[in-house]
């Protein structure tokens, strides 16, 4: 064990961890630079294309030290998107120390600051690392300046690196073997391993990475999950190299990957604790705290024999990432689906796309909301995260929504324009310093609904990519709510329907009802579409019909005549309008969806 390190890479995004471990990989002769690729542990297609790192990946690092001796250094590449906080968290858990990557020309960031305080809390060893000391605007003296007023770190200790030059990586690796500490725990002690993460592989069954703090476990044992009690003969252990490399034994310390034929998929969870059926640990490991969605949409298959195969794609997905919820859902307009939790709208975005690309769905998903609090005149408090739940108006005696407390790191150029933004988006109670000459740190308590709908795009547009934001929910306040629903044709659309802000009512529904407008097809008789709060008709769009000229065979003669034939034509299109159905396709949902910048 004295020669095992664990640890981690955590930073805001786009700081260069990726590229970082890329570099630490190849220093240690993982990977021959004829296999090599860039963002070699990004290996989602989703990834590669957006350049970002969605879940965290596992690696072990062989590596001779100056002292002579051969280290076994375990890499968890984490992502640096706030959506995907509860992966870092994970990962941290199975660590001793991390890497804090920061940015040599943007500096310290909402997002640095955000993983800094997982990390103390889990008492790790902190190395402060400045990357891109390669770039033209690169600034280290102001970085280090921001690494003791800011983070409270020691700039004495702080390590500089260009990952994309492998400027510095030597003095990396000999600081994780020098100053972050060896894993503790007892090879003897019964079996104590933590699941961190999962993946299922349709030829192994269910793939457990885990970490052992106590114990060890061989290929021939039986193994006990804590969580259910439910008991399995393991098949194969081992680390993770590129590929998964099989070993004879995984002991105290060391991080790795455990399969044992487990078919039910619901039986692993990430954050329980696997023991030795014949000699169980005393009692299961600290896990992870509740992750709590803050945003829900409904997913549904586009065609209703789907749904089989969303249930089975659902259940696979969760084991790999353990920040989504779901439950059992149906509308009247789309069918049985599912309504599900998720961290954030990039989450969404990520979970909707993986969901098509590896289970092959084609699925479509409702207007995302919030979760919003309802005190009825009964005394009764009612939580709603899905507008058809809305409570009859009669009953409502009060209605609450989340805010949240959001940090935003910017140059000072941008204060204006930001706090307009913030204004417009109903944002209270601000505070602003400056930590540094030029750059200023507002802080302004929202309504997350107003952040979950573009504020995050129209934030980065408005700074030009410079500025930064991260925020935590902070309680329930009084608000003015209101139900708006979607009619076409005089029929209401469930799937389309919103809870907002009565302030705000008037101009989503006039958004809506001109997306519908240049989505639907036009039909033989006039559409109406309009947006109604209860009774009251707050936005209204026309789709105009199609008409034959009936008047083409009228060469001049009596007015009339072709007045009769008009209102014939009149008649025939009231009468059509009566049975006429119009259906809704599919692009029409998601036109909804879609917000201003989009």
């Amino acid at each position: 064990m004295e020669t095992i390190r664990n640890f981690s890479i955590i930073a805001h995004i786009d700081h260069g961890k990726s590229t970082l471990a890329d570099r630490l990989i190849q220093h240690t002769g993982v990977c021959d630079d004829r296999n090599f690729q860039d963002q070699i542990l990004d290996n989602m297609d989703i990834e590669r294309e957006r350049g970002i790192t969605i879940k965290s990946q596992a690696i072990t690092l062989p590596y001779r030290a100056k002292d002579g001796r051969d280290y076994v250094l375990n890499l968890i590449d984490t992502p640096g998107h706030v959506d995907f906080s509860y992966e870092v968290s994970r990962s941290l858990a199975s660590c001793e120390g991390v890497l804090l990557l920061i940015d040599a020309a943007q500096g310290v960031q909402a997002q640095t600051l955000a993983n800094l305080y997982l990390a103390l809390e889990h008492n790790l060893e902190i190395i402060p690392v400045i990357n891109k000391i390669d770039l033209p605007a690169a600034d280290v003296e102001r970085v280090l300046e921001q690494i003791d007023a800011e983070l409270g770190l020691d700039p004495d200790h702080a390590l500089r690196c260009s990952a994309k030059e492998g400027i510095g990586i030597e003095a990396i690796l000999e600081a994780v073997v020098e100053r972050i500490p060896p894993p503790g725990g007892n090879p003897e002690a019964p079996l104590a391993a933590l699941i961190f993460d999962a993946k299922y592989d349709p030829f192994r069954g269910t793939v457990i990475n885990c970490r052992v703090f106590d114990g060890a476990v061989k290929s021939g044992d039986t193994i006990r999950f804590m969580y259910n009690g439910t008991t399995y003969r393991v098949e194969e252990v081992g680390r993770f190299l590129l590929n998964r490399e099989k070993r004879s034994v995984l002991s105290a310390g060391e991080v790795g990957y455990i399969i044992a034929g487990v078919k039910t998929v619901a039986d692993v969870r990430t954050g329980d604790t696997i023991t030795l059926d014949a000699r169980p640990c005393d009692g299961p490991l600290p896990g992870f705290k509740e992750v709590k969605p803050v945003v829900f949409a409904s997913i549904y298959p586009i065609a209703s024999d789907d749904y089989e195969d969303l249930a089975v794609a659902l259940e696979k997905y969760r084991l790999n990432d353990a920040s989504f919820v779901y439950e059992k859902d149906s509308s009247v307009a789309l069918g049985q689906g599912f309504r599900c939790g998720f961290l954030g709208l990039l989450h969404l975005d990520v979970v909707q796309e993986r969901l098509e690309r590896e289970y092959d769905l084609s699925i479509i998903l409702s207007v995302p909301s919030v979760r919003y609090r309802f005190t009825l005149r009964d005394g009764t408090v009612v939580d709603v995260d899905n507008p058809s739940h809305y409570p009859d108006p009669v009953s409502i005696a009060g209605s609450e929504e989340p805010y949240i407390r959001a940090m935003m790191m910017l140059p000072e150029r941008y204060l204006g324009a930001v706090m307009k933004l913030c204004m417009e988006k109903r944002a209270v109670n601000s505070s602003l310093n400056y930590p540094t000459p030029g750059r200023a740190e507002l802080t302004y308590e929202m309504p997350l609904a107003e952040v979950i709908y573009d504020f995050y795009d129209r934030f980065k547009s408005v700074t030009q990519g410079y500025g930064s934001f991260d925020y935590d929910l902070i309680d329930y306040r009084e608000s003015n709510l209101a139900l708006l629903d979607i009619l076409v044709n005089g029929e209401k659309v469930d799937a389309l329907s919103q809870i907002v802000h009565r302030d705000k009512a008037r101009s989503r529904g006039v958004q809506a009802c001109d997306r519908l407008k240049d989505e639907i097809p036009r039909q033989m008789f006039k559409i109406a579409i309009q947006g109604a709060i209860g009774g009251e008709i707050v936005s209204r769009s026309t789709i105009s019909a199609f008409r034959k000229d009936v008047t083409a065979k009228c060469y001049g003669g009596d007015i009339s005549r072709k007045r009769k034939l008009l209102e014939k034509q009149k008649k025939g299109k009231k009468r059509m309008k009566m049975v006429g159905n119009v259906s809704i396709p599919q692009s029409a949902f998601l036109a909804v969806l879609k917000s201003d910048t989009d």
